[in-house]
């Protein structure tokens, strides 16, 4: 069953955080249609050489983080 990604922001916000922490991760990388967090998580999973579960946990951090995320 899929989970919902739990942002403390809007996916706009977000990806802008996420941009600044990781450069190289281009706008068709951090696509992100709603419904489709699998897809979302597994794209970046792979560039990330992370797990999804992994990528979700980062995401979901820099989301809340009011600062940079490491």
């Amino acid at each position: 069953m899929q989970q919902l990604l739990k942002l403390g922001t809007t996916w706009e916000a977000a990806k802008e955080k996420i941009k600044e922490v990781k450069p190289e991760l281009t706008d068709e990388d951090l696509e992100y249609v709603p419904g489709k967090e699998n897809e979302l998580l597994e794209r970046l999973a792979k560039r990330m050489n992370r797990t999804p579960a992994e990528v979700r946990g980062w995401v979901e951090s820099v989301s809340v983080n009011k600062a940079k995320a490491g």
